[in-house]
């Protein structure tokens, strides 16, 4: 079996994998970085958790510590475009981990925080930049950013970025580019727009794929809980009286529903934190920071957390409402089982969100188990389970059972049917 000694790495990284216990790549790793190390352009699809973050960050570390070259001012040399700012930290910080002793210089630029110590650092030249689109932008409009000095471009989450609606920031980035360097993108997906995209960036790449679209890692127990809308916190409250239930990322639709949900648990005595977008940037950074720390024990997140928050201990994934989005789903209960371990996703779903299940269910080609163990199964009996039209053969056909029970509602108007009865 290959392991990291064989792919020809920097010994201080070889050194940094070690102490954090990495020994075997994942197939991502060992697909990805000979290419990457030979300077090759890459199209890499990928599912979350799948270690795709050190599969383009050691071949970088390794070019930038072999080629020692000064970077400088407002210039970097590497370039790894990401869509959230939590995403952008984590990738910032394995730079460091896995560079540590190189003397290596990264930056993070995310929006939500001042911009002055991201310019003041920018001004000496940096080896690593890692941004969201927005504050690139804006630094590059005022003239903080310069891409002369760039050798590798990394665009990371490209169908999440799509999703947020990035994609024309992301064109005016790569139109600043210049030509010679080396590109990679990865995706979870490949929707039209991004093989547009990359088509366009990426100078005959190598095409690594280690999943299909939108499955779900397989060590991740899935199952769904079918309960009224109104008794979901008694559920949740029920669930997490098990303390064996050591860390557990909620997920909800809205920003205001993770609000109320942490609300409950706190009036329950149940800790717990919430991170969306109406919070600032150093309350969503303090939440993450304790719970990877283990010192919260209930993350409660908008779908802004359900990419590359990479927190190895999650043991259980919540979905407190199941998405509008069915590949959210797979991002979701992406954020547990990672670094190989296994992991168990229960989704709260209403009569109100069968349409949603059912999509969920046909893009992930698989009926998820219905837990009738809790104590608030079956009190929603006008939902009735059957299996996701086209989910076994990818059809689309009729389902011959859908309408067998519907109650036939005459045309005729009400009072008409009355005044008919009078006569007779």
């Amino acid at each position: 079996m290959q392991n990291f000694n064989s792919l020809d790495l920097h010994p201080v990284i070889l050194g940094a994998l070690e102490k954090k216990g990495y020994i075997t790549p994942t197939p991502i790793q060992a697909q990805a970085i000979p290419h990457l190390m030979e300077g090759k352009d890459l199209l890499g699809i990928a599912q979350t958790g799948t270690g795709k973050t050190a599969a383009f960050s050691l071949p970088i570390i390794n070019r930038l510590a072999k080629n020692k070259v000064k970077p400088r001012p407002a210039r970097m040399r590497c370039l790894i475009l990401t869509p959230t700012r939590e995403l952008a930290s984590q990738i910032e910080q394995s730079v460091k981990e896995y560079g540590k002793g190189l003397a290596l210089k990264t930056l993070v630029v995310f929006g939500g925080v001042p911009s002055k110590p991201q310019i003041q650092t920018m001004a000496k030249g940096v080896d690593v930049l890692v941004a969201t689109p927005g504050r690139l932008l804006d630094l590059m409009a005022e003239g903080h950013i310069l891409f002369n000095q760039l050798e590798v471009f990394v665009l990371d989450e490209a169908d999440r970025m799509l999703d947020m609606g990035f994609i024309n920031d992301i064109k005016k980035v790569v139109a600043k580019l210049p030509k010679n360097k080396q590109t990679l993108l990865f995706s979870a997906t490949m929707p039209k727009d991004i093989a547009t995209l990359a088509g366009k960036m990426l100078n005959n790449p190598v095409r690594v794929e280690v999943t299909p679209e939108s499955t779900t890692v397989e060590k991740i127990e899935q199952k769904v809980n079918l309960v009224e809308k109104a008794n979901k916190p008694l559920l949740l409250k029920s669930i997490l009286k098990d303390k064996e239930i050591k860390s557990v990322l909620v997920f909800t639709r809205t920003k205001y529903g993770a609000d109320r949900v942490v609300r409950h648990l706190e009036r329950e005595n149940i800790l717990a934190a919430a991170i969306h977008g109406n919070k600032s940037q150093a309350a969503r950074e303090a939440a993450l920071c304790t719970f990877k720390r283990g010192r919260l024990r209930v993350l409660v997140a908008t779908d802004i957390a359900a990419r590359g928050i990479d927190i190895p201990h999650v043991s259980h994934i919540i979905n407190y409402d199941i998405p509008s989005d069915p590949k959210s789903y797979v991002h979701r209960i992406g954020r547990t089982a990672r670094a190989g371990r296994e992991g168990i996703a229960i989704s709260f779903c209403d009569s109100s969100e069968e349409t949603a299940l059912k999509n969920v269910e046909k893009c992930i080609k698989s009926q998820i188990e219905v837990d009738t163990t809790h104590a608030y199964h079956g009190v929603a009996p006008q939902m009735v389970r059957l299996p996701p039209l086209g989910a076994q053969d990818g059809t689309n056909k009729k389902n011959p059972y859908q309408n067998r029970n519907r109650k036939r509602i005459s045309k005729t108007p009400r009072h008409k049917r009355r005044g008919n009865s009078e006569r007779k």
